[in-house]
């Protein structure tokens, strides 16, 4: 037998993937940049073991055993085998032997916190490091079995780059900063829903590219500058740019959200809740100190700075009251000192309790890591 056991993260995109012009190879119709959150935080964590008695290959997802014959997990395994064989960096027999696959995440899986990014960066990664392939390689597998798998491949900062090539070949992620680039760098995720999402990221996706005419006005024309805008305000580590960009692109991927027919709805009246309370806390402070993102969930990503942090985790905790304040289950991640936070502004009243399951706390990361 032989076994390796890997960790990856999750990414939260600043510039929304949302759109494919190939199913089949995962190619988008436009760029997209997400940040790397920490391993500490959030992460799946997977063992893949190969064995010579193994009859069969299999998976176990959360304790739960799927079904291997699922085609993306088995266009990777192929992919990065045939990869494997033209290497040559392990022995013949290796390949032949079947695979057990143990993956968990530490967080919700299917409740829009990209669980199957982080899932399937993991399970590339490591076949790739049971089959000694270079990570540098791997990026375009990745992309087959998640799209945005392939942004969880890096540190810091990514771009997956949309590629024109019809082979998806030049479809990869690149790093733009490492993780320590902007240190004071914070990410607030307030979850609000951890149930599993009524319409799937690939389903709304298809029937975005299908039916929506914002989508491609969008992907031609939107995408490009925002994120070349969004590049160049990281790299200057402008953060009111680069909120502004963050918060406008987020609205206009849930624009064309409601734009598909039927409409795909992933936000709800308590994420349309936080939005009003971060706008309300970047007027009172003179500009951009938080900005919000959300992916196809009502959960709330908020970008902001470490020292803005009291302030807003002040502000959320009296906007959304919550009974289980002050629990290790409620605050998550980084650890708060809720003694140690300010006053919250009295122009903000709250919207109702308990409706927020938790917070976690958390910050810009590396990319997976062998951990056996």
């Amino acid at each position: 037998m032989q076994s390796v056991t890997c960790n990856a993260p999750v990414n939260i995109a600043v510039i929304k993937y949302w759109g494919k012009r190939d199913e089949d190879l995962i190619l988008p119709l436009n760029d997209s940049v997400s940040a790397t959150l920490s391993t500490d935080h959030l992460c799946t964590k997977t063992t893949v073991s190969a064995c010579q008695s193994y009859q069969e290959n299999k998976i176990v997802l959360n304790g739960k055993e799927e079904s291997f014959d699922n085609p993306r997990i088995l266009r990777c395994f192929e992919e990065l085998k045939k990869r494997a064989q033209l290497a040559g960096k392990c022995k013949p027999d290796l390949l032949k032997w079947k695979i057990h696959v143990q993956t968990e995440n530490n967080f919700p899986t299917a409740a829009g916190l990209a669980s199957s990014a982080s899932g399937y960066a993991c399970l590339v990664y490591s076949l790739a490091c049971l089959y000694g392939i270079e990570q540098e390689e791997i990026s375009s597998v990745a992309r087959q079995g998640s799209g945005s798998a392939c942004r969880s491949l890096y540190s810091g900062f990514v771009q997956w780059r949309k590629g024109e090539l019809a082979d998806g070949s030049d479809s990869i992620a690149v790093q733009l900063t490492p993780a320590d680039f902007w240190p004071e760098m914070r990410i607030i995720i307030l979850v609000v829903n951890d149930t599993r999402k009524k319409t799937s990221s690939t389903g709304g996706m298809s029937t975005s590219v299908k039916t929506s005419k914002l989508l491609k006005f969008r992907a031609e024309h939107c995408v490009p500058k925002h994120t070349a805008d969004l590049v160049d305000a990281l790299r200057r580590k402008d953060f009111e740019t680069f909120g502004k960009i963050t918060m406008q692109d987020s609205n206009q991927f849930h624009a064309v959200c409601l734009d598909t027919y039927p409409p795909c709805v992933y936000m709800n009246d308590v994420s349309h809740a936080i939005v009003n309370m971060v706008h309300r806390f970047n007027d009172l402070n003179g500009g951009i100190r938080v900005a919000y993102t959300f992916d196809a969930g009502p959960n709330a990503c908020l970008y902001l700075l470490e020292k803005d942090v009291p302030a807003l985790l002040a502000t959320v905790n009296r906007v959304f009251p919550n009974e289980k304040l002050g629990t290790v289950e409620y605050i998550k991640g980084i650890p708060v000192e809720l003694k140690d936070l300010p006053k919250a502004d009295d122009q903000f009243s709250a919207v109702g309790d308990n409706l927020l399951k938790y917070i976690i706390n958390t910050k810009v990361g590396e990319g997976p890591k062998r951990v056996d």
